[in-house]
């Protein structure tokens, strides 16, 4: 990300937001995002949000979820420019304690029951099956020139020749605001208050995506956890009709082998964007991994 650019953005939303320079202190930063905090001259401290790309319409997402009354935090400035997100946000202070599962599933309730997304991406069962050809399609011009990558194109393409019936139930309940990124990490408890957080890649959808995402894909996909994750989830106020059936498969495989489609969808698209250039190798290993385990769980 551009240094100059970013500080640019920076000067405009101080600006905005009625303050001079400020003390810059790193919380998160990435390649294509980053969070810190800003001591004000005043004494008080605002957070810096800024991402681009993909993760540049965050500030819709936080419309939609602060329109549907979820606990985000107070956006103070904004500036969109092409490509270029820049917000300043209310400043949580310290955590109190991590999210535990039964947090997780209780909030998804309350994420999911929104079903006015305005303009943000939609996710259809029509969608989700054209995944597994897209991902072909990206990784073949992606590889022409690396043959290695022959064995992945053909497990997408595998993949693509269920995915049209193994898609079938994507619409069922709970169908709305999906987080996309939903982990422990998304939610902020503090002494007084539970926030959400990291909005940047939300769409409406199937909200099993969501809970398939909540431990992660490092370890190897737990049917059994997420069976009890959407039990917890019903219990809290989710529609029972998230435990049931679908594509021919159980809510848990169907969740956790969509879930591993839409990763690697997500990296083979950075591929195509040109965000992989010195970490090819190590991209290309998450696709195969996730595309591998999709195979799997979807029965390819």
């Amino acid at each position: 990300m551009d240094t100059i650019e970013v500080n640019a953005l920076l000067a405009r939303l101080l600006d905005d937001f009625g303050q001079g320079p400020a003390e810059r202190e790193e919380i998160r930063v990435w390649a294509r995002s980053g969070v810190e905090r800003l001591h004000l001259a005043n004494g008080t401290s605002v957070v810096f949000k800024y991402a681009e790309g993909p993760f540049a319409a965050e500030h819709h997402a936080l419309t939609v979820a602060e329109d549907g009354a979820l606990p985000v935090p107070e956006r103070l400035a904004v500036d969109h420019r092409p490509e270029l997100l820049g917000m300043l946000l209310t400043d949580l202070g310290p955590a109190a304690r991590e999210a535990t599962d039964d947090d997780g599933a209780a909030l998804a309730v309350r994420v999911h029951a929104i079903t006015d997304t305005k303009d943000l991406p939609v996710l259809s069962q029509q969608s989700l099956a054209a995944m597994p050809e897209q991902i072909r399609s990206r990784l073949h011009q992606y590889g022409r020139t690396q043959h290695y990558l022959g064995v992945l194109t053909e497990t997408a393409h595998t993949l693509a020749k269920v995915a049209d019936g193994r898609a079938a139930g994507a619409d069922l309940a709970p169908s709305g605001l999906c987080h996309s990124e939903w982990h422990p990490t998304s939610i902020y408890i503090t002494k007084d208050d539970t926030y959400l957080l990291d909005f940047a890649r939300a769409f409406r959808g199937p909200g099993l995506l969501d809970l398939a995402s909540w431990h992660g894909t490092i370890e190897a996909p737990d049917a059994g956890k997420l069976s009890e994750l959407i039990t917890s989830y019903i219990t809290a106020g989710g529609p029972e009709e998230a435990a049931a059936s679908r594509g021919g498969l159980s809510a848990a495989r169907w969740a956790l082998g969509w879930h591993r489609v839409w990763v690697a969808d997500w990296f083979t698209h950075q591929l195509t964007i040109g965000w992989a250039e010195g970490a090819e190798d190590a991209w290309i290993s998450a696709i195969a991994r996730h595309l591998t385990e999709a195979a799997l769980l979807l029965r390819a």
